[in-house]
């Protein structure tokens, strides 16, 4: 028989589900098996689930045929258990590195029937706190088992089901199972520990509890969260069931309810305020209902105090207390506060004053036809936004479009196309006024989010790298960043654009707000499907390719961690392995786009054969142009394997890239094409014909399935239709 059984539910946790099972099934331990419950869920967890399946033969799937919510789903996975113990694990959670062994070891060893493990909640800055483990069991409990009523205060632990490790047995002969609703593990948790005869507990942080910024019942107001006393009740009547034999434990259950109830009536995310009167009069009732027949023992001081005024329905002055408690405990604090307040940064006087002018535009009525679009910090007219402006144009022809440049790259706006200087007043004027504003980063941090406008992040590629939050764990690669800030930014966004449906994973994680995300593709890579022959002739003729020569595009990626660095490629080299004509094509990041222009001498530039065209303003052309993309980690891989043509992992520093900046997908084991981790092994690739072998070819079509699905030259005009037009597109999905 197994000895674990994980049993882990997912619905709308794409971007967590691969953590949660990496951290189970790489544990130095492996008499496990995994029950993945798919409970209907509209995202890309059952795809994940299934993909875990195919590769490991632990995991089995069970999809439900309706969403069930988390207690039905966590008794289908029960049911389908055949573990010696059962493990509930959250899919947004995941365990400690290399904690298995010490569980299997205590359940080996004891075999008790609930075995307790420590937690720490995980916060979105990657921060930690500790649980209540410390204070609950301050001398520990030994490594022995005891029953409930020697040591009642475990049931002050957290009442989750995923800090305990259960045997099955127990389980099935006590017919415990969750019920349906809100606060599920109430009803399971208590009736668990009530009816184990043997409680061991493992003084060892085994879970990570995380605290989503984003989409947690805990954080949400809903009027679900009165089905707490649903399930106090079942609590309860499970106890009645049973007297007199639990009558000594009553107390210390009817304690846990109490400080429960009036923990959740505190907290101002769950209860609206019209709301809270009726809430506290259910707790009011419930205390009357269910106490001990013997009394309790009520707490000293200001928590008893609300206790006493809670069980004799008197309101007002629960509300007074509680509001003098407040006014305490704020008090002193003001001035610190407004210390820390963000505040702009000293500016120049010409700053300062557009800053006001800005602020001044805001009291201003939106212009309910202006569109406001940017790329790339102002770089110029690219990507994403480019594409949805044309497409608006089109489709929207009653907006009126205007670009955000700087003064730098205005020479390389389209003709026609209306603009704003970057720092005019112009700039802050249409800022302020605009309904719709687009880009594919972010606007500046001043930049305020003005009821009835609408934000819409493009995004500008498929993430290899760590973005956003994730970059905490990497810190040489998030030097400098203000994650709180980030956070305030990302919390303008209305409508967030993804290429396929691991961006979408990707994003929510790094990313987390209330924004709605658009699964479209990307409106940039519609060029790229609708291009026709005489089109590329042309684009490649502006390059100096006349005929059927070989163009090869060489894009390697920004390294935010190594200022300065290039990976070693000498072109002149590798145009004597591709042969006469041949043309290469030099794409630094747009992050250099203001470094001298002599920086191409160290790539041999000159020739006419080595063209550095870094400055040009739209990729898609280069992807055009090119036969062949060689590149490493950049997001450019994505959008080229559009055209269907060989791509070239070339990854010299793979080992140490994937350490210290950190990835999301390993593009040496599942690459677009042929692979090559140094500069002879790239030329190899090309001298020996490889980059077009059958296995290459292979590798691009698995790649294409799972990032280019949605990209067939409409996202663009499912993205106007959806955001401008309040249209429901054929395509694509919302989420």
């Amino acid at each position: 028989m197994t000895l674990i059984s994980f049993v882990v539910p997912a619905y709308r946790v794409q971007a967590y589900l691969r953590e949660c099972l990496d951290s189970i099934l790489d544990q130095p331990f492996t008499d496990l098996e995994v029950i993945g419950v798919d409970d209907c869920s509209p995202d890309a967890g059952g795809e994940i689930l299934a993909g875990y399946a195919a590769r490991d033969p632990r995991v089995r799937v069970l999809r439900l045929p309706e969403n069930a919510g988390l207690g039905p789903a966590r008794n289908a996975g029960l049911d389908r258990a055949g573990g010696e113990y059962v493990w509930f694990l959250d899919s947004d959670d995941w365990l400690a590195p290399e904690c298995l062994p010490a569980v299997a070891a205590r359940l080996r060893a004891g075999t008790p029937d609930v075995l307790l493990v420590d937690h720490v909640r995980r916060h979105w800055d990657d921060s930690a706190s500790p649980s209540a483990w410390a204070r609950v069991l301050p001398d520990g409990v030994g490594t022995g088992t005891f029953a409930l009523r020697d040591r009642p205060e475990v049931l002050r632990l957290l009442h989750v089901a995923w800090n305990r490790v259960l045997r099955r047995d127990l389980l099935l002969d006590q017919g415990l199972r969750f019920a349906p609703g809100w606060y599920e593990d109430v009803s399971f948790t208590y009736p668990t520990l009530l009816a184990a005869g043997r409680i061991g507990a493992l003084d060892r942080v085994c879970v990570n509890y995380r605290q989503r910024r984003a989409g947690a019942i805990t954080r949400t107001r809903d009027e679900r969260h009165v089905e707490v006393f649903d399930q106090w009740d079942r609590v309860f009547r499970w106890l009645v069931a049973r007297r007199p034999a639990l009558d000594d434990l009553w107390p210390a259950v009817y304690e846990r309810m109490v400080w429960h109830c009036l923990t959740v009536l505190g907290n101002g995310e769950r209860i609206d305020p019209h709301l809270r009167p009726v809430f506290f009069a259910r707790i009011t009732a419930a205390m009357r209902r269910w106490r001990p027949p013997a009394g309790y023992p009520v707490p000293p001081g200001v928590p008893g105090l609300k206790q006493r005024l809670v069980a004799g329905g008197h309101w007002r002055t629960f509300t007074a207390l509680r509001v003098a408690g407040r006014v305490r405990d704020t008090a002193g604090r003001g001035v610190r506060a407004a210390g820390r307040r963000a505040v702009p940064v000293a500016r120049t006087a010409r700053d300062a004053a557009g800053y006001a002018y800005y602020r001044a535009e805001l009291h201003r009525p939106l212009d309910p036809a202006l569109a406001v679009y940017a790329a790339y910090w102002y770089r110029g007219y690219a990507c994403n936004p480019a594409a949805v402006y044309e497409a608006a144009r089109r489709l929207a022809p009653q907006v009126r479009g205007v670009w955000i440049v700087r003064r730098d790259r205005v020479h390389t706006l389209p003709a026609g196309v209306e603009y704003v200087v970057a720092g005019s007043r112009a700039y802050h004027r249409v800022l302020a006024r605009a309904r719709w504003l687009v880009n594919n980063v972010n606007f500046p941090d001043a930049v305020r989010k003005r009821p009835g406008s609408v934000h819409l992040q493009t995004h500008h590629g498929t993430p290899v790298k760590v973005m956003g939050l994730d970059q905490q764990r990497y810190p040489l690669g998030a030097l400098g960043m203000d994650f709180a800030a980030l956070l305030r930014r990302v919390d303008r966004w209305d409508y967030s654009v993804t290429a396929n449906s691991f961006s979408t994973q990707q994003w929510e994680r790094a990313y987390p707000a209330g924004y709605t995300t658009l699964e479209y593709g990307y409106p940039r890579n519609d060029r790229l499907v609708t291009a026709t022959a005489e089109e590329v002739r042309r684009i490649r003729a502006r390059f100096g390719v006349g005929g059927d020569e070989p163009v090869m595009l060489y894009a390697p990626t920004h390294r935010e961690h190594l200022p300065g660095y290039r990976p070693p490629f000498r072109p002149a080299e590798l145009l004597d392995v591709l042969g006469p004509g041949a043309r290469v094509l030099l794409r630094s990041h747009y992050f250099h786009d203001r470094e001298p222009a002599d920086r191409a001498s160290e790539v041999e530039v000159g020739s006419g054969r080595v063209l550095d065209v870094t400055d040009h303003d739209r990729v898609e052309e280069l992807y055009l142009a090119a036969d062949v993309l060689v590149t490493d980690y950049s997001s450019a891989m994505f959008d080229y394997a559009v055209l269907d043509r060989p791509i070239v992992v070339y990854a010299p520093d793979w080992a140490a890239y994937r350490l210290t900046r950190g990835v999301y997908v390993d593009v040496t084991a599942e690459p677009p094409g042929a692979v090559a981790t140094d500069f002879a092994g790239l030329l190899d690739l090309f001298r020996s014909g490889a980059v077009r072998s059958p296995a290459a070819e292979a590798a691009r079509r698995r790649f294409r399935a799972r990032f280019c699905a949605l990209d067939d030259g409409h996202a663009a005009e499912r993205v106007v239709r959806r955001v401008f037009l309040g249209e429901q597109p054929h395509a694509g999905t919302d989420r």
